[in-house]
C-alpha cells in the first residue's frame, strides 16, 4: 500500500560564533568526538509516514444438529476438511490454521459445532479462498468479515522508518541552510529523538468487527497505521562549500 509523502520538516538553524559555542563534553574515560570547532547549525525536522496492515484473519462457522452423534460429526469434518484443503492449494501454510469444536446433546438430537480461524499474509489470496467457499458451501457455513492488523515486526517497521525519514529530511534542511550561506555541511554532532506518536491501526488483539457496511478498502483504510517523529541534530560547519560540488 502506497505510503504518503512526508510533510515538509519544521527547521530552524542557529550559527554559532566560536566564541559562544558551548563545549559537547566526553563521557570520562570514553574516547568521544572531537571538540567542535564552534561553527554550527542546529536543525529541527520531522517526518509521517503510515502502512498499511499485513495480516487479516477470518473466521469460518459451521454446525450441523443430527438425531445420530456420528451424521453429526461427520457432516461438519466433511466441511472442515473441504475448508483447510482450499486454503492448502492456495498458499495457506497449516500453521495459519487453527480448528476449534464443541460437541453437545440437545433433547434427543446431537449437535456439532466447529469454528476455524485463518490468518492471512496475501489478501488476495484471502478473498479467493473466502470467494471459493461461499459459492462452494452456501448458507452452510458463515464467513466472517476479515479482521485486519498488524504484527508487532511490522509496527517496529514503520517506527524505524519514520526515525530514519526525520533524520534524513534534518539532514537535507540542514544542507539547504549551509548553502543558502555559502557555507559545506559537516559530521552530525548530535541527532536527538524529541518526539514520536502513533495512531491509527491495531496490533492484532481481537477487536470486534467493523460494522458489515464497509467494503474490504474501507477496512484496510481503518487498520491502517500512521506513526511521525521529530528530532533534533547539530551538525558541524566545515568551511566554504566546494564549487564543483555545488555545481554537481
Amino acid at each position: 500500500m502506497a505510503l504518503p509523502a512526508p510533510p515538509p520538516a519544521r527547521v530552524f538553524a542557529e550559527l554559532v560564533p566560536a566564541q559562544a559555542a558551548a563545549p559537547i563534553p566526553t563521557p570520562a574515560g570514553r574516547g568521544g568526538p572531537p571538540a567542535p570547532s564552534g561553527r554550527e547549525v542546529h536543525v529541527s525536522g520531522s517526518a509521517e509516514l503510515s502502512a498499511g496492515p499485513d495480516r487479516a484473519r477470518v473466521s469460518l462457522r459451521l454446525g450441523s444438529r443430527k438425531g445420530a452423534a456420528g451424521a453429526a460429526r461427520s457432516s461438519v469434518a466433511r466441511r472442515l476438511e473441504y475448508i483447510a484443503q482450499s486454503a492448502r492449494q492456495r498458499g495457506v501454510p497449516e500453521e495459519n490454521m487453527t480448528v476449534t469444536e464443541d460437541f453437545s446433546r440437545l433433547e434427543n438430537t446431537y449437535q456439532m459445532e466447529a469454528e476455524v480461524c485463518i490468518i492471512f499474509s496475501d489478501f488476495g489470496k484471502m478473498q479467493n479462498v473466502c470467494n471459493l467457499l461461499t459459492e462452494k458451501l452456501g448458507t452452510s457455513v458463515t464467513i466472517s468479515p476479515p479482521h485486519f492488523y498488524h504484527t508487532p515486526e511490522a509496527v517496529d517497521a514503520l517506527r524505524r522508518q519514520v526515525c530514519v525519514a526525520a533524520v534524513g529530511n534534518t539532514r537535507r534542511k540542514a544542507q539547504e541552510v549551509c548553502r543558502l550561506f555559502g557555507q559545506a555541511l559537516g559530521k552530525p554532532l548530535l541527532i536527538r529523538e524529541e518526539e514520536t506518536k502513533e495512531w491509527g491501526g491495531h496490533i492484532d488483539s481481537h477487536l470486534p468487527n467493523s460494522p458489515d457496511s464497509l467494503t474490504l478498502q474501507e477496512r484496510i483504510q481503518n487498520a491502517t497505521a500512521y506513526a511521525s517523529c521529530r528530532v533534533f541534530a547539530v551538525f558541524e560547519i566545515k568551511g566554504k562549500e566546494n564549487r564543483r560540488n555545488k555545481l554537481l
